[in-house]
This record gives structure tokens, sequence and C-alpha cells, in this order.
């Protein structure tokens, strides 16, 4: 997995981020725990939890 420098805060990132916008009316609990289990252990350590909107990340 690849990790990048969260702006000036010191985190490091993965590069790729697992989108939460469906956990919860569309995917189910246990769903989203297993796919959150796998995301941790592939490296993913960075989860968008947004609820609407759109957002453009340019490296």
């Amino acid at each position: 997995m690849k990790y990048t420098q969260l702006g000036r805060t010191g985190l490091k990132v993965s590069r790729l981020v697992l989108g939460t916008m469906n956990f919860g009316p569309q995917t189910g609990e246990t769903e989203s725990h297993a796919l959150m289990d796998t995301a941790l252990d592939a490296g993913i350590n960075f989860f968008e939890n947004r609820q609407v909107g759109t957002l453009m990340l340019t490296w």
C-alpha cells in the first residue's frame, strides 16, 4: 500500500480510500464491518465518511 502525508498533520494515510456513504441504509452493519476489516487488512487507513457531496483529490 502506498501512503501520503495528510497536509501538515504528520499523519500518513493510504492513497486508496474506502468510501462509506452507503454503509447503513444499503449495507448492513455486519457487511460494513467486514468491508472495513478487509480494507484495514489491505493497509487502507483512510475512510471517507461524509454524508453527501463530492470531493476531488489529486496527487
